[in-house]
């Protein structure tokens, strides 16, 4: 809002607008005026200066084609009757020969009392020709015109006129010192005019103003205003009236409006009071049902990562079963063919043969022995390491290489017996210090996700395991799968809990879920995804880490 007192009135508005018009108009007017009036004088000077020098031309002339100077001076004589005349000189032509040029020669004079002669103007003759120059001084006037004589027509010489300009500048400083004075006894009448106007137009106004200001303080909208002479400012007024009726009506409206909401408040207090007593069960209800949920939810997440640790351990003890039982098979037959390389050796039947043929295959049970329990023994570390890593939420240094090599290998009962392929692109050297467990528990989840979901009708899939540091202390995994991608309609809510398209056929709808508080809230990292359907999937997750290093 401006400043009350930056702000201009009606009164202030009219008056400037009406004095700047009115000023501008006879300014313009005034110096018009001013202007035609002197160049009307300068004309008469000029038509003066023009009438004088050729009738004294004429006069001259026969007294120059005689050569009697006596007679012509007689005649400019003559001049001392107009007070005006200052100088007057009468040049007849002398031809220079050798130069082939016209010098003027000065011929006769008339000098008025106190004026010297002026010489020296031959040189200005020409230029003055008809064209009367007002001095820089602006005392006077000079002008010259050409003598001929009257029967031949021959240029005889010149006439140079200077005239007083006086009267001249004596007329137009009276012109404009009345201009001047027109102007300002104009302005003050259209001043006095504008403010008697403006008064006829502000002060109905101003009481129109008092008159709101007053039924505003009041709120008495039952007054009304009263019309003007004006029609603009009466039918101000009458749409003034109409609105204060409209507002009286709606302030009885709003009046019975608010007695009946009174009243209809005291019936709704009760209600109310009843309504809240129940709202208040209700919602201890529904905190006690969302303990319940919560604890289900919180049961079935821990039961999610018991049953893929019980499928790990089914998976590890078939697995270790066939290496063990090989090694048992291959100590067996040592045994037998010991017992009878022993009774040889006792009977003191024993061939050389015979011990190099038991040598020779003691060597090849020997390595099959320990090539198996060698699988075994990787197989249970693998699995000791996963169940570790998933039963414990404590960091630790590892080569990120290695833990996805060993999920892998965890894996490998599961994965065995399908075509998918799995490719691990990570430095080898690289190693970090951060939660195992979380990351065990999300790669087996993603993995799983695009065997039951992703390669699902597919014979032979490909998944991308991707690591990089993107900082010091940040890395980077990218999961990637050619699977059928997901739809739009599960895509945007694919971290929620309990969604799943195997609902019926023993899908939870958790393991996203666990994914992304395992990624989030266990790792303090982000997680995004990116899929169109029937173009597989990608899963960017970034995390925090410390120790990072190549070793």
């Amino acid at each position: 809002m401006t400043d009350k007192a930056s702000k201009l009135s009606i009164r202030n508005v009219f008056l400037w607008t009406v004095m700047s018009v009115v000023t501008v108009s006879l300014a313009i007017l005034s110096c018009l005026s001013l202007y035609m009036q002197i160049d009307n004088y300068r004309s008469e000077l000029n038509n003066k200066a023009f009438v004088l020098s050729d009738f004294v031309a004429r006069t001259s002339s026969q007294y120059i084609f005689n050569n009697k100077d006596e007679g012509i001076a007689k005649e400019l004589g003559h001049l001392v009757a107009m007070p005006y005349v200052l100088n007057a000189h009468v040049y007849r032509k002398k031809n220079r020969q050798q130069a082939n040029v016209e010098v003027p020669q000065i011929f006769a004079s008339y000098n008025k009392v106190g004026q010297l002669m002026t010489g020296g103007k031959e040189a200005q003759l020409k230029s003055l020709l008809l064209n009367p120059t007002i001095s820089d001084t602006g005392d006077y006037l000079e002008v010259s015109t050409k003598s001929f004589d009257a029967e031949t027509g021959m240029h005889l010489g010149w006439v140079y006129l200077r005239l007083s300009t006086r009267e001249f500048n004596s007329l137009t400083q009276r012109a404009i010192f009345t201009h001047l004075a027109a102007v300002v006894i104009l302005l003050i009448i259209a001043f006095y005019t504008a403010f008697k106007m403006q008064l006829g137009i502000s002060n109905p106004i101003k009481s129109l103003t008092h008159f709101l200001q007053q039924t505003s303080r009041h709120r008495d909208y039952s007054s009304r205003a009263r019309g003007s002479k004006i029609q603009e400012l009466d039918t101000l007024a009458d749409a003034i009236n109409v609105m204060l009726y409209r507002m009286q009506e709606y302030m009885e409206m709003q009046q019975e409006a608010e007695e009946r909401h009174r009243k209809l408040n005291l019936s709704l207090e009760e209600m109310v009071n009843e309504r809240t007593t129940a709202l208040k069960d209700a919602n201890r209800e529904l905190i006690q049902t969302l303990e319940k949920l919560h604890q289900f939810q919180r049961q079935i997440v821990q039961n999610e990562k018991m049953a893929s640790l019980g499928d790990m351990v089914a998976g590890v003890a078939h697995e270790v079963n066939t290496p063990i039982g090989l090694g048992v098979t291959a100590s067996t037959m040592m045994l037998d063919r010991l017992a009878v390389i022993q009774k040889g050796f006792e009977d003191k039947t024993l061939k050389a043969s015979a011990m190099k043929r038991f040598i020779d295959e003691s060597n090849e049970n020997l390595n099959i022995i320990y090539r198996n329990l060698n699988r075994a023994a990787e197989l249970i570390s693998s699995f000791k390491q996963v169940a570790v890593d998933q039963s414990t939420e404590n960091s630790r240094s590892f080569c990120v290489e290695q833990l996805v090599n060993e999920i892998l290998l965890s894996l490998q009962p599961r994965l065995k017996k399908l075509k998918h392929n799995i490719n691990v692109k990570c430095d080898p050297t690289l190693s970090v210090e951060t939660k195992a467990g979380p990351i065990n528990q999300i790669l087996i989840n993603l993995i799983m996700n695009s065997v039951i979901h992703g390669f699902e009708f597919m014979d032979a899939g490909t998944i991308n395991i991707r690591a990089e540091l993107v900082s010091d202390d940040k890395l980077k995994l990218v999961y990637s799968d050619d699977g059928k991608g997901i739809p739009p309609e599960i895509r945007k809510r694919i971290f929620d809990p309990f969604v799943t398209t195997k609902r019926g056929q023993g899908g939870s709808g958790l393991g996203m879920h666990l994914v992304y508080n395992l990624v989030t809230q266990a790792l303090l990292g982000s997680i995004t995804l990116t899929s169109e359907e029937g173009d597989g999937v990608e899963f960017v997750i970034i995390f925090p880490v410390s120790d990072a290093k190549y070793v």
